[in-house]
This record gives structure tokens, sequence and C-alpha cells, in this order.
């Protein structure tokens, strides 16, 4: 293994060692959800390999690292022992030992914006005949990550419409920012908006300040939660004044990635109203999601929002079951 560590710090190229003992040399970009994404100069196509089918890892990129007891760090990484130990180099120059199974995240750093972008859209159209339904949804992701911190904006937006029934219009979207301690903690803030003629809520804005815990970090699967303070304010499309209310929310989330081709998400968060007695809302989110050739994909979609004092006596739930063909860059 010392020609391949002298080859790769000649190149300045990575290296990655299979468990079947193949070697791929080429740039490492990513390890996340439990895939590990290289790029080659004889291939079109970045290589996705699982994670578990690598056995040593030898690199001169400095790259941003998550580990499973949420210890965030950047630096450079090198395989010891024959794949037995893992040193990272950080940029203090210190080092630090650990293993491969612990490492969970890994994305190349770039000092240009554009390489610390993520954003995906999914496209949706139902046409029916009967009663002459017409249904459309878009929805879309843009994310950027830094050293200590990441930030992402989504969006929602379904438009439905039928003879002889009054139109129906929803949007939800969302601004979010974290900031990572140590120990797998974390800091969030988030501005949330809805909009729904099934509640005749014609804009709902949430903002968020709270703290949580990743519980589980792995290469199969992250679960979180957190809590904090909200503030909800409310206008209606009906005689229904507007309202404010500060609310004490507690939130989870989970997703699952090492299912093949599929992975799942989802996020539960309930609301306690502080300033209206007895009132308290909920609002679910969940997506499964099945990978196709060339980064398109197929994505089933459900959301859930509950009030239990709605505009609408009798309007409790409003729902969205939906299924999607996306592409992600």
């Amino acid at each position: 293994m010392t020609l391949l560590c002298s080859l790769s710090g000649k190149s300045q190229h990575d290296s990655l060692v299979l468990k079947n003992n193949n070697i791929i040399v080429g740039e490492l970009k990513s390890l996340k959800n439990g895939i590990i994404t290289i790029e080659t100069d004889y291939s079109d196509k970045d290589f996705l390999i699982e994670w578990s089918g690598v056995k040593e890892i030898y690199s001169k990129t400095r790259f941003l690292l998550t580990l499973k007891n949420g210890t965030r760090i950047t630096g450079y990484i090198v395989s010891e022992e024959e794949g037995k130990k893992l040193k990272i180099i950080e940029d203090s120059d210190s080092e630090m030992i650990t293993t491969l199974e612990d490492l969970v995240f890994l994305k190349e750093l770039d000092n240009n914006f554009w390489g610390r972008v993520k954003a995906n859209v999914d496209l949706g159209l139902n046409l029916t005949k009967a009663n002459n339904l017409k249904q459309f949804n878009v929805s879309g992701k843009l994310g950027y990550i830094a050293d200590k911190w990441s930030s992402d904006a989504n969006f929602n937006l379904l438009r439905s419409s039928q003879d002889s029934v009054n139109a129906t219009k929803r949007t939800d979207a969302s601004l979010n920012l974290v900031y990572y301690l140590q120990h797998a903690m974390f800091i969030s803030s988030s501005v949330n908006f809805l909009s729904n003629t099934e509640q005749a809520l014609k804009l709902r804005t949430t903002g968020k300040l709270g703290f949580g815990k990743f519980f589980i970090q792995t290469n199969r699967a992250y679960w979180g939660a957190g809590g904090g303070l909200s503030f909800n304010n409310e206008s209606f499309f009906n005689e229904t004044e507007a309202r404010n209310s500060l609310e004490l929310y507690l939130a989870t989330e989970a997703k699952l990635f090492d299912i093949g081709d599929f992975n799942f998400y989802g996020n539960w968060s309930v609301y306690k109203s502080l300033t209206e007695s007895g009132r308290w809302r909920s609002d679910l989110t969940t997506d499964a999601k099945y990978d196709l050739p060339l980064d398109f994909y197929l994505k089933l979609n459900f959301t859930v929002n509950y009030d239990n004092r709605p505009a609408i006596v009798g309007n409790d739930f409003d729902y969205i079951f939906g299924f999607s063909f996306g592409w992600k860059l």
C-alpha cells in the first residue's frame, strides 16, 4: 500500500481500495446516506459506491467530515494499518484516529459558492376527463453547506380545479438555518409559510428558534429531535380575525437510506400555544423516494396539517398525497 500512497500524493488524486481489492483513483466528492461519490478521468459519470464496500481511503483533498458521535471536523483523511484505522489530519495540524465505520458524512470543501450548493425540483400533472379535473404540483429545494452551519429553502405548490367545485390552492415554503455544535447538538432557526383554501388559511407565518440533538447518525440512518419557541401569525380568507400566538414546539426528524435505491424521510412537529388556552397544532411530512438512472427519481409524498381551532369548523385536517417524477443536481 506504500506504492499506492506515493502515487496518490504525486498525482494529487484520491484513492479508494474496495473490499474486493479493486482500486479506484479519482477525486472524492462526498459521502452521504451510506454512498461515497468519486469522479474519475475515464468516466463521463461519477461512481457511486456503497460505503460498506470500502476497505481503505487515501486523499489529499480537504473535507468537511462528520462522525457518529456528532463531531464535525475539517481536514484530510488517510487509512492506516491496512484499513483498520482512519487518520484525520485537522486544519490545526492536530490528528485524530478513528475508523471507517465511524465516518458518516464527507464533503469536498470547494472555495467557490456553487461547489457548496445542492438543488432539486419535482413536477407533477394530473388530467382527468371526468369532471374536467386538472391538478398541477411543483416542489423544490435549494441548500448550502458551510463548515459549521447549513441552510436550505423549500417550497411546495398545489393547484387543483374541476367542474362545479371551488378550486383548491395550497402553498407551503420554509427557510431554515442550522448551526452545528459538538456532541451531535445543534441550534436551529426557521421561518415557515403556509396557505391553503381547505382551512381558509390565507397565510400562516411561523418563526422558530430551538435547540436539538442527533441521537442516531450512521451510514444507514439518522434520527434527531429538538424543541423551542415559535411565534405564529395568521390571516384568513373568511371573516375570521387575524391572530397571533406564542407557542412551545417539539419536533423529530428521521431518515432511512440503506435500503437499495429507496430512501425514506419523516418529520413531525407539534405546537402547543402558550397564549391561546387549549390550542395546539401538528404538522407531519413523509417522503419515500426511488432513484432512477441519470439522477432522475420517483417520489411519494404525504403531508398532514392539523389545527384543533381552524377558521372553518370541521376542517381540522388538511392533507396532500402526491406522486411525482423529479431530477436532482
